[in-house]
């Protein structure tokens, strides 16, 4: 399987927060061949070690299976859906987008609904419409039809988007926050190959509302040293200040000197750079970012790890449909595989 159509497959495929399962079965899945053994945490975070000589550093890998979407919270009677966000998202892209519900009898497409604008008021055209301004429509006629679908409080709400391959090895479909990183950790696994040191590769639950999985997995794993394999804001669109970010896709992985919740420990960061070095790694810097990743929680547990980030440089996050460069996701893996094989030099 192409790396082009394992992206699909994990892009695709729904996961929002707390609904990580199918994400789950597809990365054990793929991560399985490359590994010794895969377990499944208490919280349902996956694990999937590979095992390295005694005496030799171990190393945690974390990217998060959840995507940011939606949770159905009522039901009216007229059959329609309210909803709260699951994750940060800008309550300006949710109008008119096509969604799908997930039920326990199947999967049911629907369309985020307002106000029409022809009958709203000046002031109404104006402001952005609130979560609890909106509903989702999926077609069904009263309280009592939309039970009878499955709906019920709970039920995850996920965009519909589809993975599409562009030129110039960019891609874009849903959910790239962060099944992009998920790819990279499978690819870094099958890159590897034999390696001194023990791997835990983690796909962690509940990110996107906190980075919970990855507290929980970090404190079973106790790993020496942590990698977080995730995504950033690309800013290489218009209205992008260099201020704001200087990192672009295509021209590398990123590394993450500082964010809202991690200053990367040094002894990583000089361990990142001198490998991006030595392979000829093109790799960008940043800093200042308002949010943060699993390493940020990770650094933090037990009596501190030694954590840093590698991410995937990305248009359009947290919405529902994100672009990226496919040879960002495959530096990022080279990056890290060689990191790996480097590792006992620095910890």
């Amino acid at each position: 399987m192409s790396l082009n159509e394992k992206l699909e497959k994990l892009s695709n495929v729904c996961g929002v927060t707390g609904n990580e399962a199918p994400v789950r079965e597809l990365l054990m899945q793929l991560m399985n061949p490359y590994v010794d053994e895969v377990i499944v945490d208490r919280l349902e975070n996956v694990i999937a070690v590979k095992k390295g000589k005694q005496g030799k550093p171990k190393i945690m890998l974390a990217a998060h299976m959840d995507e940011v979407g939606l949770m159905v919270k009522t039901v009216t009677k007229e059959g329609f859906l309210q909803f709260s966000k699951v994750g940060g998202i800008d309550d300006r892209i949710l109008p008119a987008q096509r969604v799908v519900v997930y039920t326990k009898n199947g999967a049911y497409s629907g369309i985020i609904g307002s106000k029409p604008p022809h009958i709203q008021k000046e002031e109404e055209r104006r402001k952005v419409l609130a979560t609890d301004d909106l509903f989702i429509d999926i077609g069904a006629g009263s309280k009592e039809a939309a039970e009878r679908m499955g709906v019920t409080v709970g039920n995850s709400v996920v965009f519909d988007a589809k993975y599409v391959a562009l030129g110039e090895n960019m891609v874009m479909g849903k959910a790239f926050d962060n099944r992009a990183g998920c790819l990279a950790m499978v690819e870094t696994l099958r890159l590897l190959g034999e390696t001194d040191c023990t791997v835990c590769a983690v796909g962690t639950v509940q990110e996107e509302v906190g980075l919970r999985g990855a507290g929980v997995a970090a404190f079973g794993v106790d790993p020496d040293v942590a990698l977080a394999l995730d995504v950033t804001v690309a800013g290489d669109v218009p209205g992008v200040r260099e201020y704001d970010t200087s990192v672009k896709t295509g021209k590398g992985p990123a590394l993450t000197v500082s964010d809202s919740g991690l200053i990367t420990h040094p002894k990583v960061l000089r361990w990142l750079l001198d490998t991006a070095e030595e392979e000829k790694i093109a790799i960008q810097l940043e800093s200042g970012l308002m949010g943060s990743t699993d390493a940020a929680r990770i650094s933090l547990t037990r009596q501190g790890i030694p954590s840093g980030t590698i991410s995937i440089p990305t248009r359009y996050i947290h919405s529902p449909t994100a672009m990226l460069n496919t040879q960002d996701v495959e530096n990022s893996a080279k990056l890290a595989v060689a990191a790996i094989q480097r590792i006992s030099k620095y910890f």
